[in-house]
This record gives C-alpha cells, sequence and structure tokens, in this order.
C-alpha cells in the first residue's frame, strides 16, 4: 500500500494546475517518478493495447491532460501522488526534453557544449529545471510537424532525450531522492525554440537497409574510434558502450570491433573488458531491431 503523504499531493496537485494553466498537460507521479496510476489492464495479459480508448485512467503520458476538472480527477484517483508528469510532444509547445544527467559518471553538459561547437548551435534561455541528482532539464518547444523521439544517451553519453510518448519530471515534485525545482530566473520563460541543428540530430533519418555507400566502415567509424580515445578515467567503459552501440546500429559493428577494442586498451581498459563491452552493446542493439 502506497504511503499517502497529503501535504505533498497537495502541493504536486497545485504545481500541476499551474503548469496546465501554460498549456502544459500533466500527469500524477509516485516518489518514484513513475505514473502513479497503474494500467486497468495489468490482469489481462491478452488485452489489446490501449492509450485510454476504455476511458479508464492508468495509461501513463495518454491521460495527461490540461484540464483542470481531469487532472483533479487524476489525483483524487492516485492521494499517494507526490509529484506530476508533464507531457512531451502535444500542443502547443510540442515540448522537447534534454536530460543531461550526472548519475553516469559523465559531464553531460561538457558533451553537450562539444555537441553545440561542433554542429554550430545554441542553446537559448530556456526553462531549466534541476533535478535532486544534480542534473538538468532543459525545456525546448519543437514544431508541430516535426516527432521527436524519446533515447538515452545516443546523442551523447548522459544525455536523455524527451520526446513524444515521453515526459518530464516537473518542478516542485517531490520523489524519493528529493525536490525538482526550477532554476533562478526561468520559471516563468517559455520552451524556447529548438535549434535547427539540434533538432536535427533528434531526429535521424531511418536507418539505411542494404544500401551501398562508397565509404568504407572504418571511414564511417573513424568518429566513433576518435571518441573512445578521449575518454578520460571514469568513462572510459561509457564511451566504449556508448560507441559500440552506435556502429552496430548503422551496420558496421563488427567491421569495427578491432579499432574499438584497440582505441579502449590505449585508454586503459583490458582486452577482455573492452571485448565484454561491446558484446553487451552488440546484444543491445539486435534487441532493438
Amino acid at each position: 500500500m502506497a504511503t499517502i503523504d497529503r501535504q505533498a499531493t497537495t502541493l504536486a496537485l497545485a504545481h500541476a494546475l499551474s503548469a496546465a494553466e501554460r498549456g502544459l498537460a500533466v500527469i500524477p507521479l509516485s516518489r518514484t517518478k513513475l505514473p502513479a496510476l497503474r494500467s486497468p489492464h495489468r490482469d489481462d495479459p491478452a488485452a489489446p493495447p490501449c492509450h485510454g480508448e476504455c476511458d479508464r485512467f492508468g495509461h501513463g503520458v495518454y491521460d495527461a491532460s490540461t484540464d483542470p476538472r481531469r487532472i483533479r480527477a487524476l489525483f483524487a484517483a492516485a492521494p499517494w501522488a507526490t509529484g506530476y508528469g508533464i507531457a512531451c510532444g502535444l500542443e502547443p509547445h510540442h515540448l522537447i526534453g534534454i536530460d543531461l544527467d550526472t548519475k553516469s559518471g559523465t559531464d553531460s553538459s561538457a558533451a553537450l557544449r562539444e555537441l553545440a561547437l561542433r554542429h554550430l548551435f545554441t542553446i537559448p534561455e530556456t526553462v531549466v529545471v534541476l533535478t535532486p541528482s544534480g542534473g538538468r532539464h532543459l525545456w525546448l518547444s519543437g514544431p508541430p510537424d516535426v516527432v521527436v523521439p524519446n533515447s538515452a544517451s545516443r546523442l551523447a553519453p548522459g544525455i536523455d532525450i524527451r520526446g513524444a510518448g515521453g515526459y518530464l519530471v516537473g518542478p516542485g515534485s517531490r520523489t524519493e531522492h528529493g525536490v525538482y525545482s526550477t532554476a533562478p530566473g526561468t520559471a516563468q520563460l517559455p520552451p524556447a525554440p529548438c535549434p535547427t541543428s539540434l533538432l536535427r540530430l533528434l531526429t535521424p533519418p531511418p536507418r539505411p537497409h542494404n544500401t551501398s555507400t562508397t565509404a568504407t566502415p572504418g571511414q564511417q567509424g573513424q568518429g566513433l574510434v576518435q571518441f573512445v580515445l578521449a575518454a578520460h578515467e571514469g568513462q572510459r567503459n561509457t564511451r566504449l558502450f556508448w560507441a559500440a552501440c552506435r556502429a552496430y546500429e548503422n551496420g558496421f559493428g563488427p567491421q569495427l570491433t578491432e579499432a574499438l577494442v584497440d582505441a579502449a586498451v590505449r585508454t586503459g581498459l583490458t582486452e577482455r573488458e573492452a571485448r565484454s563491452t561491446i558484446t553487451s552493446a552488440s546484444r543491445m542493439t539486435s534487441h532493438r531491431s
């Protein structure tokens, strides 16, 4: 039975209603940052996929609403909720969340600055939400005709993207690790438009199948090898895993394996550690295919 903290629930509802006034669709969250309401179909494994067509609560981000009456009803059904989630990709903002994580041992802020320099974009002034772990969520708005997918560390290690079908923990939410808050001076800002160059990175073209190319796998993967070589202690394994995932996703993982192993060994990993990490990347990407 979930513990009920009525004060935290009341505050979360107040923050959620305030967000809804800004056009942000919300759902109640538990202290674990997961949707507070469980699926009404959880005991029926044969039930067809449902995104709320049954008119019951418990469909995660598909329950999200800006209607105050519906939001109050959602929180009334989840009196243990201590936070709220903000659905991404919906009108009018088509919100995109840039989640800069700190728990992976990588400097995600530096990685974003490196991307900005390489691809010639600047992150504009926008809403910034501070997480209890020391991370940051940057809110950006996207064009209505572009669907930004969710991803974890695809853009760079430690940078997760929240797009269509995803949600961000709203400021004022209380979780088991602490409270999410808005960075000073950003609370009243609107989500700034996503820079065009960054938007291109967030919406990669479909992976080609059986198409010929003049570039060899070694040429295609040279940037990934350099990425591994630039790793510092504490981020070597993370960078290798990320690079190997990208190589396998693009169809030249086996051809790049020896170069990645050599690069990883030069940064300080053992050959055994490097090959184990690359094997894990291969398995993970094959499961996604």
